[in-house]
């Protein structure tokens, strides 16, 4: 039960050395349970007194500490903000033991980028299913017009019957696209396969789409597990985002980096996942016009003259239906999209 935790928790004795921790903070910390136990709070989190001195303050007086945004350096050499709370297990008035338990903020801070994205989403695609039936009702009338017109050249000019068949095919190609668009849960066809498979396919798809010297690096996590996907559609999505990424960098100087990891105790579409594939599609390009930023995933929306903007929509659309999700952002000038995907799913007609 301690492991399945979500939240980061620590325990320390009364010699305020450490005898117990989740696999939870084990992640956050990126280091192992065994590098740690018996350590004492300044040997666990050197560059973290603000913690050493709320954990010591709780021993004496038997008093929980909170403290909001505290900035803990992590075993990679990176730092995590969390939100951290010390509370002590009394017996009688002696502090028996100390739980310490933290709470990554920018965990918090991405579950409310996913309900965000989550509503957008919704709102997109009933905006984009009303806008199709809106196209698809004069379709029937261009069709019909076009048949009306084919009978009567049959019977002067059916040399001329070429360009009436031209528009019925046109016509109907079309109303397939909308219905495509209007059915929102189609069936999946579900096979164990490899991510890194996977990608090896659409890097090479799109290195041979496009022309340039540009490279793409890879960075993969070997110890990713096979798992059970739509794979047409996951190609899809993945695609959908490599192309973006292409478009936007310089194709004489301009490099896309593919990274893989996985993730434990994730929270996606209200569930809680024990293990999430993440893979990021880094690009040096100048990144998402700051006045669109915050509606990429709508459709038509695009940066570019050329765009459609239902690239990005539709591999939102194909990676939820896996219950998963795919996040932007900018930061030292690269271009992060993160795909995220759980390695089981839940309540799955298909599965």
């Amino acid at each position: 039960m301690f492991d399945n935790l979500s939240t980061a928790v620590m325990l320390f004795n009364s010699r305020l050395k450490l005898s117990c921790i989740n696999t939870a903070c084990e992640d956050l910390l990126c280091t192992s349970s065994r590098r740690l136990i018996g350590l004492r709070p300044e040997e666990v989190l050197p560059a973290t007194p603000e913690l050493h001195d709320m954990i010591r303050r709780t021993k004496e007086t038997g008093i929980a500490f909170t403290e909001r945004s505290l900035e803990v350096g992590t075993d990679n050499a990176h730092s995590v903000v969390v939100d951290c709370r010390v509370t002590p297990i009394l017996s009688g008035e002696k502090c028996k033991e100390i739980i310490v338990e933290l709470i990554d903020a920018n965990a918090m801070q991405r579950l409310l980028r996913e309900e965000n994205l989550t509503q957008q989403h919704d709102a997109a695609r009933q905006s984009l299913r009303g806008m199709a039936h809106e196209i698809k009702n004069p379709l029937g009338g261009i069709r019909g017009a076009a048949q009306l017109l084919e009978s009567e050249l049959n019977k002067g000019q059916p040399d001329l019957i070429e360009y009436t068949h031209i528009i019925i095919q046109e016509a109907d190609r079309l109303r397939n696209f909308i219905d495509r668009i209007l059915s929102g849960n189609q069936k999946h066809e579900y096979e164990s396969i490899n991510i890194h498979e996977v990608l090896e396919y659409v890097c090479n798809l799109v290195e041979a789409e496009y022309d340039g010297p540009f490279t793409i690096r890879r960075d993969y996590d070997p110890s990713l597990p096979d798992i059970k996907l739509d794979r047409e559609k996951i190609i899809q999505a993945i695609l959908n985002v490599m192309r973006n990424a292409v478009q936007a960098i310089d194709n004489e100087t301009g490099s896309i980096l593919v990274r893989t990891r996985i993730l434990r105790m994730v929270t996606l579409q209200k569930h809680v996942h024990r293990h999430v594939i993440r893979i990021d599609v880094i690009d040096d390009g100048p990144g998402i016009p700051p006045e669109i930023e915050k509606s990429i995933f709508y459709p038509l929306i695009t940066g570019r003259a050329e765009g459609t903007g239902l690239g990005l929509s539709i591999a939102q659309s194909l990676i939820n239906a896996h219950g998963g999700l795919i996040e932007y952002e900018r930061t030292d000038n690269k271009t992060i999209f993160s795909i995220y995907v759980p390695t089981e799913r839940n309540n799955d007609p298909n599965k």
